[in-house]
């Protein structure tokens, strides 16, 4: 079983211990014994308060990095969780044998926090080696901002992405926003130990910016209608063919980390990586002034994508 998969929680009194069990196992196949207790503690607690407050479907995940893993409890709420008040020491022994829920998470961790999203939220942990006295772990708030307004130009070049598989597409991106919000939350609560995450959050940023609000909304209405391919045509400056260019190699290291286990998130499949492939060749390629290449499906099984440039 993959580090980087998920655990599917039912609504049932088993959840929480299934979802203790599944993250402990976890924990020792990154070597961190150390974290095992709190790990199993806090995933205890915020599995049993998902299932008592919010909505199915539930979901455990490890993600971060081996030094810094972080447990995930998805739900299918967009209520955001609160934080507690610092718990007294003489109300420890009560914690330890009732629990206090999201206060005993404080207590399990290094830092915790919370990413609400348009159909649920991510109740977060990074476990830590000892329990503390107080629930004194940094709150982290986590949201996504919108990306700025597109760059524009009279001398902007009219783009054809031609036969789009959209079902692939809407996975890609799926793919795109968990390695986008690893690494936001990297440079948020590990910035002097991954000095880099906040350069590369700057350059997802920076890429999503190029997409004018016609091209994602061609996309959700193809989405939205189940089509399994797609049209798309909308206008994009020359100027952001090298951010393209760069971002497609940035991409396949983020792949190699993420196979290597050194951050613990999906890699993307093949049948993705060759999708994106094509689509940032085609911007590369139409933005210097090439026609358009519809959507082919991958390439004959034994044969290599291109790589953009």
């Amino acid at each position: 079983m993959p580090l980087t998969s998920e655990l599917t929680l039912a609504s049932s009194p088993r959840a929480a211990a299934d979802a203790r069990r599944w993250v402990g196992d976890i924990c020792r196949r990154l070597e961190r014994d150390d974290l095992v207790e709190c790990a199993e503690l806090g995933v205890s607690e915020l599995v049993a308060n998902a299932i008592i407050h919010a909505d199915a479907p539930f979901k455990v995940r490890v993600r971060g990095t081996a030094s810094h893993p972080r447990i995930e409890v998805e739900d299918g709420s967009t209520s955001p969780p609160v934080p507690p008040a610092p718990v007294p020491h003489d109300d420890l022994d009560l914690l330890l044998t009732f629990g206090r829920g999201l206060a005993m998470v404080a207590q399990c961790a290094l830092a915790w926090g919370a990413t609400i999203e348009n159909d649920g939220k991510i109740v977060w942990f990074e476990p830590a080696p000892q329990m503390s006295d107080a629930a004194s772990a940094e709150w982290v708030i986590d949201h996504h901002d919108e990306p700025g307004a597109e760059p524009t130009s009279e001398a902007a070049v009219e783009v054809r992405l031609l036969g789009m598989d959209v079902p692939l597409y809407t996975s890609l991106a799926q793919q795109y926003n968990e390695l986008r919000r690893e690494l936001r939350l990297l440079s948020l609560s590990h910035q002097s130990d991954y000095p880099l995450a906040g350069d590369l959050t700057a350059m997802f940023a920076n890429f999503e910016r190029q997409f004018p609000d016609s091209y994602r909304d061609q996309v959700q209405v193809a989405e939205r209608k189940g089509q399994p391919r797609v049209d798309l045509s909308f206008a994009m400056v020359r100027e952001a063919a090298p951010i393209f260019t760069t971002m497609s190699e940035m991409f396949d290291v983020a792949d190699a980390f993420c196979r290597a286990e050194r951050l613990l998130s999906m890699a993307r499949t093949p049948r993705q990586r060759d999708l994106q492939n094509w689509l940032l060749a085609e911007l590369v390629h139409q933005l210097g002034g090439a026609e358009a290449t519809p959507w082919a499906g991958p390439p004959p099984e034994g044969t290599r994508t291109s790589q953009v440039g």
